[in-house]
């Protein structure tokens, strides 16, 4: 037990810090009242992890890679927030959007990918 709490502890560690990074580096790149670099993490980490599921990792490595890292890299909260701070600032069609593209292509790249892991 005490190691699943060690694994999940570097895990996200790590995937706090590599949103932290990647968020900045994105919005520095990016200009845009769409939530870009959010949108960015949450998909890559969809996609992370359908593909580490289907590929049947380890209960260690889904503690470390799954729960931790990219618990912590993905942020549904700032997704939630985001949606509704555009809708407070009038732009809901935009908040539509990034809403229904959120989930739609999360839903669509952890499928892909958890598919692909079962043919490795």
């Amino acid at each position: 037990m005490f190691t699943s709490f060690i694994l999940v502890g570097i895990g996200g560690f790590l995937g706090a810090n590599a949103r932290f990074i990647v968020s900045n580096w994105i919005k520095k790149k990016c200009s845009s009242s769409f939530p870009v670099a959010t949108f960015v993490v949450n998909s890559v980490g969809s996609f992370l992890l359908g593909l580490f599921i289907g590929l049947h990792v380890s209960n260690n490595l889904q503690l470390l890679l799954g729960t931790g890292f990219l618990g912590a890299f993905t942020t549904f909260s700032t997704f939630q927030l985001e949606s509704v701070q555009l809708a407070a600032e009038k732009k809901k069609k935009l908040s539509i959007i990034y809403l229904a593209s959120s989930y739609t292509i999360g839903l669509l790249l952890a499928f892909l990918a958890y598919n692909l892991g079962i043919l490795f």
